[in-house]
């Protein structure tokens, strides 16, 4: 989906089209009237002097997504708000509405299985279809069909999006980039020198920060640079899964089906902190916000039917180490009370010397129960468990 967080807010606020719009950061009081103003063409009638602007911002959010008309200025996703700020002080700032998007994920998606039932969701905005056995999914190499997937979301939804059509998964998603917005890219098999071998490495999906930077050492710039690698030199450098993956990659190989249904491994919530806070000095309010996250996942586990058998926290300090710390439980369960006190356990183990920017709780080895019981109220699961000592 083509800018998708903005995108929705954009048919909330036709009014800001064309504008530098940066959705990020936790909703404020101030953003608060901007939805209580009754019905929607009140919403569509809101002067622009009613919006918050990026300059006015204070605190350590970043940018979720922005507007291309944003994106022109240099600012993205992950982008610290206060450096956005910087490069385009008079963008409109809108906090980030979950429950909003989430409702446009699934209206979208119901679209896409209407007319291509294989689809693989890989999260709130993309996801992977397969055209093989879909009438018309041939035709002009997948182009027909990708076009009417794109009016059928727009006349759904009023949102657009990019699609690339490629062989396999790995050269669809890079396609899938090349003509944003709104746009339909073809590759076949004969692009691969062309097209892919030209770019960045980066551009492979799976590619992070460190591969780029270890792969530019060794002189190693483009995918077509990578492809010419010798494969043993790649598997000394990486190790041999990861060096393999990287040179079936360069030559634009996968074989990964596209899977309609995959059970997730975890879940998780965090935050991150206005400013920095300390377990001595901030520790009533820690508690408040680890309790907190800690019945969030709890309720995202329940209400998609999970249950977990470890819990983990994660810890950001002002120095922006990570650190995370695990705890397994002794039953498989989806309870806020259980969930917090294996988490207190494994926050014991973590220093609380420094201060921290981020706090998050995850739920690990999920499945779904094995009886009905399990499914209702949390004492279903386990006995109340001893109450957690306070670390804040």
């Amino acid at each position: 989906m083509d800018a998708f967080y903005a995108s929705v807010e954009l048919l909330r606020y036709p009014q800001l089209r064309g504008l530098p719009v940066l959705i990020g950061g936790r909703r404020r009081p101030q953003d608060e009237h901007l939805l209580h103003q009754g019905d929607g063409r009140a919403l569509a009638e809101l002067p622009l002097d009613a919006f918050a602007r990026v300059k006015d911002y204070v605190g350590r959010g970043v940018i979720t997504t922005a507007t291309y008309a944003a994106r022109a200025f240099g600012v993205g996703s992950a982008m610290g708000l206060m450096k956005a700020a910087r490069l385009c002080p008079d963008a409109i700032l809108l906090p980030v509405d979950f429950d909003e998007y989430r409702r446009y994920s699934r209206m979208f998606k119901k679209v896409i299985t209407e007319i291509a039932p294989m689809m693989e969701d890989r999260g709130v905005d993309e996801v992977y279809i397969d055209f093989t056995d879909v009438p018309g999914g041939q035709r002009e190499g997948g182009r027909v069909l990708a076009r009417l997937i794109q009016k059928s979301i727009f006349d759904a939804t009023g949102l657009t999006c990019s699609i690339g059509v490629a062989p396999n998964k790995l050269l669809a998603k890079m396609a899938s980039e090349f003509n944003k917005p709104n746009g339909i890219s073809i590759v076949f098999d004969s692009d691969l020198e062309g097209l892919i071998w030209p770019l960045p490495c980066r551009k492979i999906n799976g590619i992070g920060p460190q591969t780029d930077r270890k792969l530019t050492e060794q002189g190693i710039h483009t995918i077509g640079e990578l492809a010419q690698q010798p494969l043993p030199r790649l598997v000394e450098l990486f190790g041999n899964s990861h060096g393999r993956w990287l040179h079936e990659a360069a030559w634009g190989r996968d074989d990964r089906p596209v899977q309609t249904h995959s059970e997730p491994v975890s879940m998780s919530r965090e935050t991150t902190f206005e400013r920095d806070m300390h377990a001595r000095r901030d520790r009533k309010a820690l508690g408040e916000v680890f309790t907190r996250l800690c019945e969030q996942v709890a309720a995202d586990l329940q209400r998609k039917g999970y249950v977990a058998r470890a819990v983990a926290v994660k810890l950001r300090y002002d120095n922006f180490k990570i650190v995370t710390r695990h705890q397994q439980l002794d039953h498989a369960v989806n309870d806020a009370a259980t969930l917090r006190h294996g988490a207190g356990l494994a926050l014991k183990r973590a220093p609380l010397d420094r201060p921290l920017r981020l706090l998050g709780v995850r739920a690990d080895g999920l499945s779904r129960p094995d009886t009905p019981e399990k499914t209702g109220a949390s004492n279903h699961l386990l006995p109340d468990p001893p109450r957690q000592g306070k670390l804040f």
